[in-house]
């Protein structure tokens, strides 16, 4: 991504990173080199996709992706899940994530939730680090982009992954159609 200043490989900033994603690209045995994962260091006020979009331009939309964490319930007991879908959609939380959990209700966790059970910034959210045993939804459609921009854990900065990097993260199911 030739748009963007600061690009490194994400092995060499650690210490830009939060510690679950920091100890997860330390720990990296996917299916691409993690020389692949890439870290971008933009202003922690660019954190937001639109305002990412506004700064670099349109054509970001279509390379971004979104990692947002959402609250399952069923039978009073709540899982915590991942929903990964690219920057222009939005997931299927009330149909398809619904329906893949298993839940009666589904809903956006709340900030709080989300934050303390990631260890990650509102903003930051990334399924690289995300806790062992969590659901992880990614739609196909970032699974088979050739890379995608997604959250590096922090306001700060951004990690440029291949889609089946993130296809192959612990807990990661692909669904055709998480993208409503």
């Amino acid at each position: 991504m030739e748009a963007f200043d600061d690009v490194g490989p994400a092995a060499e900033r650690l210490g830009l990173l939060v510690p679950p994603v920091a100890e997860a690209i330390r720990g990296w045995g996917g299916p691409v080199p993690v020389e692949e994962l890439l870290h971008v260091d933009t202003a922690a006020e660019k954190a937001d996709t639109a305002v990412l979009v506004a700064h670099y331009g349109q054509w970001l939309l279509e390379k971004s992706a979104n990692c947002v964490i959402v609250a399952a319930k069923r039978g009073g007991e709540t899982t915590l899940a991942a929903c990964v879908v690219l920057g222009h959609t939005r997931a299927d939380v009330n149909g398809v994530v619904r329906r893949h959990l298993g839940a009666r209700k589904v809903s956006f966790a709340a900030m709080d939730t989300a934050l303390t059970g990631t260890g990650m910034e509102y903003g930051g959210v990334t399924p690289i680090g995300l806790p062992a045993g969590w659901p992880v939804l990614v739609d196909a459609a970032v699974a088979d982009s050739p890379y995608v921009l997604i959250g590096s854990g922090s306001r700060r900065g951004k990690l440029i992954v291949p889609g089946k990097a993130i296809a192959s993260l612990p807990g990661v199911t692909v669904l055709d159609g998480l993208a409503g």
